[in-house]
C-alpha cells in the first residue's frame, strides 16, 4: 500500500478554519464524515479525545496527530490539514500548531494498513518536509511531497541496511576497544501507530549524527520490530525506554536505564543519547516476578513456550474454576440445611455449575489466542466446548474430552490459525482484508471442528468405552482393588474419560442397589487432588510461586466439597507430578474405604455428607491419608519453583 493511498485528497483540508482544539478536531471529524471514511463521528471523536487526553498528539515543531482505531473507521486514511495561523492544540512545546495528521485506522487493521501508517509517520521527522509541506497550496502538492519523502527514505533505508550490516561484519572484526559506542532503545506508544515510529527516527537519525551505533527495538500496532537479542543489550553501554505502554524489561537487568515517555524520544533524542553515553540512568534491578517472566520469555525453549501457551489458558480459566467452585461447596453446604429442592440450593449449584461449563472452552480459548493470537479465539473456544461435550465425536459415548481434550483442542487451533497465516501471506493485496474476517473463521473452526470431532473426542470416546467394559468386567470380587482402581481413575483425567467413566459405573452400582460403598471410594479419590495441592503448597512453600500458592488456598474449600476441578489448573500446567501424585494418593483413598467398609448414600457433597456415611470418620480418615500421602509424592518431586 502506498502513502498516497492513505492520503485522500478528497479528505485534505488547506486552509483549515478552527482556531481551538477542539474546534479543529470537530472539523477534521467533520470532513472524515463526509468523503465516507467515518460512519460513527460520535464514536471516533470519542476516542480521538480519549487519546488527547492521556497527551496531547501536539508534539511541537507545529505538528499534531491526532488518532484512533475504532469500529467507525471504514478504511485507513490519513486527513491532511494546514491551518494558515495556527491552532492553539496544546502542544509539547506550547507553540501553535500548523499541521495536523488525524490518522484513522479501522479496528483490527491489518499488518499492510498499520505498515504503511508508520511509514508515514517516521516521514515527518524530515524537517525539510515539514517546511515544504506548509508551503503546499493543493492537495497535489501534498502527495506530491510525500512521493518525493517516501522516495529519499527508500533509498536511505536501503543505505542504512547495507552500512550496518558491513558495520557488523566490522564490529565482529575489530577490537572491542576500537568499536564505536553502542546503545540499545525501545520505543512504544499506548496506540502503536504513530509516536513509536517517530521516536524510532529520532533516535535513529540522531544517533547517525553523533557517530553512535544503536539499535531500536519498536512495539507498535504491528508487533515487536527490530527485538533486541541478548547480545545486543550485553554490547549496550546502556538502554533507553521510551515508552508509554508496558514493554518487557527484565531482560535490562543490570544495565544503565533511561525510562522516559515515548515523546521525549521525539523531542529530545540527542539528550537520551548522551545521558545514556555518560551512564547517568541508574542500573536497572529487575523485581523477582520479572525475572520470572523473562526466563519464560528468552529461553524461548519448546517447553518455555509451551508452558507460557498453558499458563495463559489457566489464568484465564482460573476464575471460574474458584467462583463457579466456590458457589457449588456452599451449596453443598447448604443442601443438608435446606434440602436439595430448595430454591437456595438449585440456585447457587446451578450458577456454579454454569461457570464450570466454561471452563473448558476457556482454557482452550485462551491457549489457542496465546499461539495464533485473536483470530485463534473462535476455534479455540469451539474446540473447548467440543471437548466438554460428549456428544461431539463421531463415535457415541457418554463421556467428554475432559480437559486433556480442551488442551489438544487449544494447541490444536492455535497451530492451525499460525499455519492459515503463513499459507495466505501472499494472498493479494485487494483480497487481504478478506484474512480476519472470513478466511481465519470459516477454515479454522473447519478443520479445527474436523479433527476434534473425527480424530480428538473419538480416542476419548474409545477410551471410556474401554474402561467402562473393563471395569464391569472387573466386578466387586476384590473389594480393595476395585476401590484403588476407581479412587485412582477419578484423578486420572479430572472430569475426563476416566474419571467419567469410574464415577458412572459407582452411581450405577449406588442406584440399582442402593449400595453406596463405591461412591464412597469415587468421592474420596475425587477429593483428594485439590486437597493434596493446598497442603503441599502449605507445606512445600519453594516448590509453588506465590500465584501458585494463593490459587491452591482456595482447593482446601473445593476439595472438602469434592470438587475434583480445583486441580485441573495445576495439572495443566504441570501434568506429570500433579497427575501422577494425585492418583497414588487417591488410589490409596479409595482401597481404604473398601478396606473399611465404609458406605456413602449420597452423588455428591463431599465432608458436608460424611454424616451420612456408617463409618464417617474412617472416611475423613481415608481422605486424609491419601491427602497426606499425595502431598508428600508432589512436594518431594516437584522441583522448585522458579521465583523462589
Amino acid at each position: 500500500m502506498n502513502i498516497q493511498d492513505l492520503l485522500l485528497k478528497d479528505a485534505m483540508i488547506m486552509d483549515l478554519q478552527a482556531t481551538t482544539k477542539e474546534a479543529a478536531v470537530d472539523e477534521m471529524v467533520a470532513r472524515y464524515k463526509d468523503v465516507g471514511v467515518i460512519t460513527d463521528d460520535a464514536l471516533y471523536r470519542k476516542d480521538i479525545l480519549a487519546r488527547e487526553a492521556q497527551s496531547s498528539t501536539g508534539i511541537g515543531e507545529g505538528i499534531a496527530m491526532p488518532h484512533a482505531k475504532d469500529s467507525a473507521v471504514q478504511r485507513a486514511t490519513v486527513l491532511f490539514a494546514k491551518s494558515q495561523n495556527g491552532v492553539e492544540y496544546d502542544a509539547l512545546d506550547g507553540q501553535p500548531v500548523y499541521l495536523f495528521f488525524m490518522i484513522a485506522a479501522p479496528e483490527g487493521a491489518n499488518d499492510t494498513h498499520l505498515q504503511a501508517l508508520a511509514g508515514l509517520s517516521s516521514l515527518l521527522i524530515n524537517p525539510q518536509l515539514v517546511a515544504d509541506l506548509k508551503q503546499a497550496q493543493t492537495p497535489e502538492d501534498v502527495q506530491a511531497l510525500f512521493a518525493k519523502a517516501q522516495a529519499a527514505k527508500d533509498a536511505e533505508d536501503a543505505k542504512e541496511e547495507a552500512q550496518e550490516a558491513a558495520q557488523a561484519q566490522a564490529a565482529a572484526a575489530t577490537p572491542a576497544d576500537e568499536q564505536k559506542p553502542f546503545i540499545v532503545a525501545v520505543t512504544a506508544c499506548p496506540t502503536g501507530i504513530a509516536h513509536t515510529y517517530m521516536a524510532e527516527a529520532a533516535l535513529k537519525e540522531t544517533a547517525a549524527k553523533m557517530g553512535i551505533d544503536i539499535k531500536v527495538e519498536t512495539n507498535g500496532s504491528e508487533g515487536v520490530k527490530h527485538q533486541l537479542t541478548a547480545d545486543d543489550i550485553s554490547r549496550a553501554t546502556g538502554v533507553i525506554i521510551a515508552a508509554d505502554k508496558k514493554v518487557d524489561m527484565p531482560r535490562f537487568n543490570g544495565k544503565h536505564l533511561l525510562n522516559r515517555p515515548v515523546i521525549d524520544g521525539i523531542k529530545k533524542p540527542a539528550e537520551l543519547i548522551q545521558k545514556t553515553l555518560d551512564e547517568e540512568g541508574s542500573i536497572f534491578h529487575a523485581t523477582e516476578s520479572q525475572a520470572s517472566e523473562e526466563a519464560s520469555a528468552d529461553k524461548k525453549t519448546l517447553w518455555s513456550r509451551i508452558y507460557q501457551d498453558l499458563m495463559n489458558g489457566v489464568s484465564n480459566m482460573l476464575p471460574f474454576v474458584v467462583g463457579g467452585g466456590i458457589l457449588m461447596a456452599i451449596s453443598f453446604l447448604l443442601e443438608q440445611t435446606v434440602g436439595a429442592h430448595s430454591t437456595t440450593f438449585i440456585f447457587l449449584n446451578s450458577l456454579g455449575n454454569n461457570a464450570f461449563n466454561f471452563l473448558i472452552p476457556v482454557l482452550a480459548a485462551y491457549i489457542a489466542i496465546s499461539i495464533g493470537d485473536r483470530p485463534a479465539l473462535m476455534p479455540g473456544f469451539v474446540g473447548g466446548y467440543m471437548a466438554s461435550q460428549a456428544t461431539a465425536s463421531v463415535i457415541s459415548s457418554d463421556s467428554p474430552a475432559g480437559f486433556l481434550g480442551g488442551l489438544a483442542a487449544g494447541f490444536i487451533a492455535g497451530w492451525v490459525i499460525v499455519g492459515l497465516k503463513k499459507v495466505f501471506k501472499n494472498l493479494p493485496q485487494t483480497l487481504d482484508g478478506l484474512k480476519p474476517i472470513l478466511i481465519f473463521p470459516v477454515l479454522g473452526l473447519l478443520i479445527v471442528g474436523f479433527i476434534m470431532f473425527f480424530m480428538v473426542n473419538p480416542v476419548f470416546a474409545q477410551i471410556n468405552l474401554w474402561l467402562s467394559t473393563f471395569l464391569t468386567h472387573l466386578g466387586a470380587g476384590n473389594a480393595l482393588l476395585l476401590g484403588a482402581i476407581l479412587g485412582g481413575m477419578m484423578s486420572v483425567d479430572m472430569g475426563g474419560p476416566f474419571n467419567k467413566a469410574a464415577y458412572t459405573f459407582a452411581i450405577g452400582v449406588f442406584t440399582t442397589t442402593k449400595d453406596g460403598s463405591l461412591m464412597a471410594a469415587v468421592m474420596a479419590g475425587g477429593m483428594v487432588p485439590p486437597l493434596a495441592i493446598a497442603v503441599a503448597a502449605t507445606i512445600f512453600k519453594n516448590k509453588f510461586t506465590g500465584s501458585e500458592r494463593k490459587q491452591a488456598f482456595a482447593n482446601y474449600v473445593l476439595g472438602i466439597s469434592f470438587i475434583t476441578e480445583g486441580a485441573i489448573p495445576f495439572a495443566a500446567t504441570d501434568p506429570l507430578h500433579v497427575i501422577v501424585s494425585s492418583v497414588i494418593g487417591s488410589a490409596i483413598g479409595g482401597g481404604l474405604t473398601q478396606l473399611w467398609q465404609i458406605t456413602v448414600p449420597a452423588p455428591h457433597g463431599g465432608i458436608f455428607v460424611a454424616p451420612l456415611a456408617n463409618h464417617g470418620l474412617l472416611f475423613v480418615l481415608a481422605v486424609l491419608i491419601g491427602t497426606f500421602v499425595s502431598a508428600l509424592i508432589l512436594g518431594l518431586w516437584r522441583p522448585v519453583a522458579k521465583e523462589a
